[in-house]
């Protein structure tokens, strides 16, 4: 026995104590950036183009995988801060957190200058089908499957929806329409406007949100269940420390996704160059990365009846996405001078159209059902055949 030396601080051959369990929960932060480090020093020998085909296609899987792992560790220590804080803060830290991904493979994508000027609304257009399509139409699934109808904070989605509505229209929309910019380009007086008001519609729902009405956005006691329902939804990520210590984690576990995301552009770049793949395709890849996590917590919330929470984060990614990455696009363009496309196809246009009839249709009632899940299912479906359905 050793003397001298509390019974709590000791740790055993297989490093049991609390600071070697903590760093262990960390690893995929280490790897992230031990991943950077290496890809630093290597310089311009892991660049894709001095790469032969098979070790590319293992370097490109190697970062992916590195980045989701990290993803993960975000989502971790935003569920921790989720349950310490309670809905709906919990919730908006997880969704800023996988924005300020978002925003930061697309600027990474944007500045390579291999991306073309569709990449940002590519990768926005694509964020909302997979949230408001698959995510949506999953958790409706898997949670109608298991308690046949669920209950949500009607009010709660209506403002999602509210903000989101307009926003995506003047961001996506609008810009093909518009005769002041070529194409899909926003005129300065449109870009200046476009900025100024998805700030400003965002601060005033994050007041919402945050302050004057946080109720819209828990989950209402009917669909509850039995106590302790909520911790079933966040039950998962382990013990809870205290909230500067999963603040902290979290940043650090974003870090190497942001510092990985130039490196993933170049190879996303070059692989759909060398392949001839749809230029749409890139920016799917960039969301289904950016998203995957946040997703699995979304379907696990309805898997839980906790399908407020899961609206909370689809509905939350996919106004986030517009009310955030169009300044930060647009920001980037005008500094650098970088020409950016927002307008979106009309086929495109006829898919957004017809997913927002459908939300909110969706949640038009204060209940939910498998059905209406299946039917988000099949926009998303739709929307990955349009990406392969391109003219030769």
């Amino acid at each position: 026995m050793l003397i001298g030396v509390p019974k709590r601080r000791r740790c055993d051959a297989f490093g049991s104590c609390p600071a070697m369990k903590a760093l262990r929960q960390e690893i995929c932060t280490i790897v992230g950036f031990l991943l950077f480090f290496a890809i630093l020093m290597a310089g311009e020998t892991v660049h894709p183009e001095n790469l032969n085909a098979i070790t590319g296609a293992v370097a490109l899987a190697l970062i992916i995988a590195v980045m989701m792992w990290c993803a993960f560790g975000v989502v971790h220590h935003a569920e921790c801060l989720a349950e310490i804080l309670g809905e709906p803060y919990g919730t908006l830290i997880l969704t800023l957190a996988v924005i300020g991904i978002e925003v930061a493979l697309i600027a990474a994508v944007m500045l390579s200058g291999g991306g073309g000027p569709t990449v940002a609304r590519d990768t926005m257009f694509s964020v909302m089908m997979i949230a408001l399509n698959g995510l949506v139409g999953l958790s409706l699934v898997i949670g109608g499957l298991k308690h046949r109808t669920q209950a949500y904070n009607l009010q709660g989605a209506n403002t999602f929806l509210a903000v989101l509505v307009p926003l995506a229209a003047f961001g996506l929309v609008l810009p093909r329409f518009t005769a002041s910019a070529p194409g899909g380009e926003l005129s300065l007086l449109q870009a200046v406007f476009a900025i100024v008001m998805s700030v400003i519609l965002y601060g005033v729902f994050l007041t919402i949100q945050t302050v004057s009405h946080t109720d819209f956005f828990r989950q209402p006691a009917e669909g509850s269940g039995q106590n302790g329902a909520g911790d079933a939804a966040h039950g998962h990520h382990g013990p809870l420390r205290s909230p500067l210590y999963h603040a902290v984690g979290l940043i650090a576990a974003l870090l190497p996704i942001i510092f990985l995301s130039k490196t993933l552009a170049l190879f996303v770049n070059y692989g759909l160059t060398v392949s001839g793949a749809p230029v749409a395709l890139g920016g799917f890849l960039v969301a289904a990365i950016i998203l995957t996590p946040e997703g699995m917590s979304a379907v696990q919330a309805a898997y839980a009846n906790q399908l407020q929470r899961s609206v909370n984060i689809t509905l939350g990614s996919a106004l986030a996405t517009i009310s955030l990455t169009v300044p930060a696009v647009l920001t980037i363009a005008w500094t650098t001078g970088a020409i950016v496309e927002l307008g979106l196809e009309t086929t495109e246009i006829i898919l957004l159209i017809l997913t927002i009839i459908v939300s909110l249709i969706t949640f038009a009632g204060p209940r939910t059902n498998m059905l209406q899940g299946m039917v988000h299912l099949a926009l998303f479906a739709a929307y990955v055949m349009l990406i392969f359905d391109v003219h030769g």
